[in-house]
């Protein structure tokens, strides 16, 4: 069997209904859809999720970012602000088991299609409610997006280096990770149905997933009064361990252990350091960072990155030139991992899902549908 048989279909046989809007909600779809769910595409018949024109025109008049997040699914057109839309998300609801939308804040109730009264009318539905803030709390009816996110929950303070102005991250974690706990949350209450016969709710945010990203600094905080640091690529808690200058380029060394910084200082021939009072142990280190860094800048200097990593990475140490993404993608085990796919009967690619199944990774199904192409099915 190829992945596109056996991997793809881990969830086949499930129903999955996606009232989506640009990114949190179509990831958590695109999930289902990747591990072989029916994923139904709830959008308005007037320009549908504001993803499809997110960008230029790249397929079908519809941008890239809507190929990336809605691949696989089946797309519906309905005016849900109408009795007979909603009639029709009721007929859909009664045969599906789980309901996934990150629509906004106080539109479900409005609509009289929020979580409660779904699950009044249909109790093995599994409903998963995506908002900014949360569902509960003064800010729970606020929108938001992503680097909003990031800026509210503290994780762009966190970002960049000591003396940089408050940095996003380049990807959209909050999103994504969003979207992806969502689809843990239903599968778990799958799980709990086949013993109860009942659904449920969950509810999840761009704000709790980005204090959960953030738990580290957090706890630390908590519990240790510990003011977060910025390191750039830096980790604070270990020496040396971040990004330095090769004759022609960045690498990055992780030195995670004493027995580790001995290896290195071997590798670049300074046998001398682990004997140094200063760097005897990871706690020495850190106290003397910066003239650690100091020393092994100036050495790292004196060769270029190829030299350097192929020499670290021979001990043991962990050691990776900074590669940009045409880099990355040109590396032999990233192409040798296949998470680069081509859709089938497209002639572009989409980054595919970050797991395999019995050594299988889900294929790709089909391009994102065009608006509303199902209604013919459906009637």
């Amino acid at each position: 069997m190829t992945s596109a048989t056996s991997a793809a279909h881990v969830l086949s046989g499930l129903r999955v209904l996606e009232l989506g809007q640009v990114l949190a909600g179509p990831f958590a779809g695109a999930i289902f859809a990747d591990l072989g769910a029916e994923v139904i595409k709830i959008e308005r018949a007037e320009g549908g999720d504001d993803g499809r024109r997110m960008g230029v025109a790249f397929h079908n008049d519809d941008s890239l970012i809507f190929q990336v997040f809605n691949r696989g699914k089946r797309s519906l057109a309905i005016d849900l602000k109408s009795e007979a839309g909603v009639a029709v998300l009721h007929e859909l609801a009664a045969t599906a088991d789980v309901l996934v939308h990150n629509l906004r804040p106080g539109v479900v109730e409005q609509l009289g299609i929020d979580g409660a009264s779904m699950c009044a009318g249909h109790p093995r539905l599994i409903y998963c409610e995506m908002g900014a803030f949360g569902h509960v709390g003064p800010d729970r009816l606020r929108p938001g997006y992503e680097p909003l996110l990031q800026a509210y929950s503290g994780l762009s303070s966190i970002n960049g280096g000591q003396d940089d102005p408050p940095i996003r991250m380049g990807a959209s974690l909050c999103d994504q990770g969003t979207g992806m706990w969502a689809v843990i949350g239903a599968l778990s209450l799958l799980q709990r149905r086949h013993s109860t016969g009942r659904g449920g709710v969950v509810n999840v945010s761009l704000l709790e997933t980005a204090l959960s990203w953030g738990a580290q600094k957090i706890d630390a905080l908590m519990n240790q009064g510990q003011e977060p640091q910025r390191h750039r690529s830096g980790h604070p808690d270990f020496a040396p361990y971040e990004a330095f200058d090769a004759a022609d380029g960045p690498l990055l060394i992780c030195v995670g252990n004493d027995r580790l910084f001995a290896k290195l200082c071997a590798a670049i021939e300074m046998p001398d350091w682990p004997r140094d009072p200063r760097f005897v142990t990871n706690r020495t280190r850190l106290q003397h960072r910066c003239a650690l860094n100091d020393l092994l800048n100036a050495r790292l200097l004196t060769q270029p990155r190829s030299h350097w990593v192929e020499r670290i990475g021979a001990v043991g140490v962990p050691c990776s030139p900074i590669h940009s993404v045409t880099e990355a993608l040109a590396q032999e085990q990233v192409q040798a991992l296949g998470l680069i796919q081509t859709v089938p009967g497209e002639s572009f690619t989409l980054t595919g899902l970050p797991l395999s199944i019995d050594g299988e990774r889900p294929g790709l199904r089909s391009a994102a549908p065009k608006l509303g192409e199902w209604k013919a099915a459906l009637a």
